[in-house]
């Protein structure tokens, strides 16, 4: 732990005994259908595949609305998981035992609104609208991202109620990164006034994290041109170490 302290990092972050296997058609939707994982070396590429079948493996995937559960649902919603916690030693998201998914957008009975995918800590599950799933992964350079936008809200509770490495490094660095704001009162107007983060980011510091995530992800090159104090958090913040961030 004091070297995570001095260094913001893990000491290290893959050691696996056993290595879990995704079968040829899981493997496929991963190659054909999900850019992060392609750009990993070979070495990355088996650890990730690893996360990924321990992921599928530890959740319960559960459709409604008539949505049927298949690889290509399973796969992608755990590789957007992996992907945000590739550079975490914990990387099963605790908090999280649940995945529902529904075709398109789902009513709420307690709100009255329709919703496209939200996180309930009190019943450890993760909802999403595969629809609008599905176009966050397609489109990747629009800073919209459904699945990183509920999986970031999922680490950051989780990384408050946990003190584990990861979680330590997360949270501290998020707080890192609100005294930065806070300090800086010209920083948070610029970023406001640049348009570049959706207005939705400035609703509380929730939304925040949740928006800069999948920013982070989809345009790292603008990201960091625009805003490199604020990029550097956030990648201390996932111990991002990859190409292209």
């Amino acid at each position: 732990m004091g070297y995570v302290l001095r260094n913001m990092k893990p000491w290290y972050t893959h050691f696996y005994l056993l290595r879990k296997n995704l079968n040829k058609n899981q493997k496929q939707v991963l190659k054909t259908s999900f850019p992060f994982y392609n750009k990993l070396d070979k070495k990355r590429q088996g650890y990730f595949e690893h996360r990924v079948a321990c992921f599928i493996e530890d959740k319960n995937f559960i459709g409604r609305n008539g949505f049927v559960i298949t690889d290509q649902v399973e796969v992608l919603i755990s590789a957007t998981a992996i992907m945000l916690t590739f550079g975490f030693r914990d990387f099963y998201i605790g908090i999280i035992s649940k995945i529902i998914v529904y075709p398109e957008a789902y009513y709420s009975n307690i709100n009255k609104a329709f919703h496209k995918g939200e996180f309930n800590p009190r019943l450890n599950t993760l909802v999403l609208c595969w629809k609008d799933f599905k176009k966050g992964i397609d489109i990747v350079d629009d800073n919209i991202n459904l699945g990183i936008h509920e999986f970031a809200h999922a680490i950051h509770i989780n990384s408050i109620k946990e003190r584990d490495i990861s979680s330590t490094i997360f949270s501290d660095s998020f707080k890192e990164l609100t005294e930065l704001l806070q300090d800086q009162p010209d920083l948070r107007t610029n970023l406001i006034e640049s348009h570049y983060f959706r207005k939705y980011a400035f609703t509380n510091q929730f939304e925040f994290l949740a928006v800069i995530m999948e920013t982070f992800i989809e345009t790292p090159a603008e990201f960091k041109s625009k805003f490199p104090e604020v990029y550097s958090k956030t990648k201390q913040m996932l111990n991002f170490h990859f190409t292209g961030y």
